[in-house]
């Protein structure tokens, strides 16, 4: 397993909160959509007055989580005011696998924008602030756009041979925006991979056609000297074991996650990030749900120094200040 390490590359930081927070910051910083992803300028200035706002101790930059999926050709759609989203894939039939293109990603305006926001804020706040450089989605997720979700998990079962041939590509461009996010001084990588959650897929499947690519990323995040964090959606208890094999520093995870079952398996091993509801208990809840929640998942993480606090995925832009104030307020005491 992973030799235990600090988080943190500036000794003198401490691991309390950072925040999946990029509509929530976007919004309050009076941009939309459109001019938070058309400017890494105005992206960095919506995280960096997060931060002065709030006083979270780190920054996860994101900008949406189909970014790769428009770099390697799938239609994107760019609302005003929402993240960009896929609604259908680029490849009709497996077969198609053979026309895709040659990948270089860094010629994708977005991507250009993300790396460039990651060096402005990393310029602005140096080691005073702990920047996590999200790298958009793992191999497996990835795959699932280029497909469609329907048609992906029907791949899975009826044509193995051409899966892993896909996903071969999409670890090339995952790699490619690890390599390219590696150069921006973030002090952490990251990627998603929620399609591969267990809710969606059995362990038996995660551990065929998941696992084994995050590894590699994680192993390229590795050699370049960072720390890298996974991100998967849903209940994934029973997948944690199989997880650690991954070889990550940490895993980011959803509200659906059993927090015990998580701090036991991961104890001295990996760093937890997570895992309020971001819906349910930040954007909808009252102060005094915020307290309860906070204060449950702290106690619960009291003797692990390998903890830091989020929601369990990206918090909503309709979220009420007083809510995040009062989740920070806790983690700061």
């Amino acid at each position: 397993m992973n030799e235990l390490k600090p988080l943190w590359r500036a000794p003198s930081l401490i691991a309390r909160q950072s925040l999946h927070n990029f509509m929530l910051a976007a919004r309050e910083a009076g941009y939309t959509m459109t001019e938070f992803r058309d400017d890494p300028w105005k992206i960095a200035d919506a995280f960096i007055q997060a931060v002065e706002k709030y006083e979270y101790d780190g920054i996860l930059v994101d900008l949406d989580t189909v970014t790769l999926a428009g770099a390697v050709g799938v239609p994107v759609d760019f609302p005003v005011d929402e993240p960009a989203r896929t609604i259908i894939g680029c490849l009709n039939s497996l077969d198609d696998i053979d026309g895709l293109p040659a990948l270089d990603i860094s010629n994708y305006r977005y991507v250009q924008n993300w790396l460039e926001a990651v060096r402005i804020l990393k310029d602005y706040f140096k080691n005073e602030i702990f920047i996590r450089g999200n790298c958009d989605q793992a191999p497996f997720s990835l795959a699932s756009m280029l497909r469609t979700s329907q048609e992906w998990y029907t791949d899975l079962i009826l044509n193995e041979e051409r899966v892993f041939q896909l996903l071969e590509y999409c670890t090339t461009a995952s790699i490619q925006f690890i390599d390219l996010m590696s150069t921006t001084g973030a002090d952490m990588l990251s990627n998603g991979d929620s399609p591969a959650g267990s809710d969606l897929i059995s362990p038996e499947m995660y551990s065929k056609f998941a696992l084994p690519f995050e590894r590699r990323l994680v192993d390229r995040t590795h050699q370049h000297g960072l720390l890298y964090a996974l991100h998967i959606c849903g209940n994934t208890d029973i997948i944690l074991n199989q997880m650690l094999e991954t070889g990550a520093d940490a895993f980011e995870l959803d509200y659906k996650t059993d927090v015990s079952q998580a701090n036991d398996t991961f104890t001295g091993q990996v760093t937890f990030i997570g895992n309020l509801d971001p819906s349910g208990v930040l954007a909808l809840g009252s102060v005094a749900d915020v307290r309860c929640k906070t204060e449950e998942i702290i106690n619960i993480f009291a003797d692990n120094p390998r903890f830091i606090l989020n929601a369990g995925c990206a918090i909503p832009p309709s979220t009420p200040s007083e809510n995040i104030r009062e989740m920070v307020r806790i983690a700061h005491q």
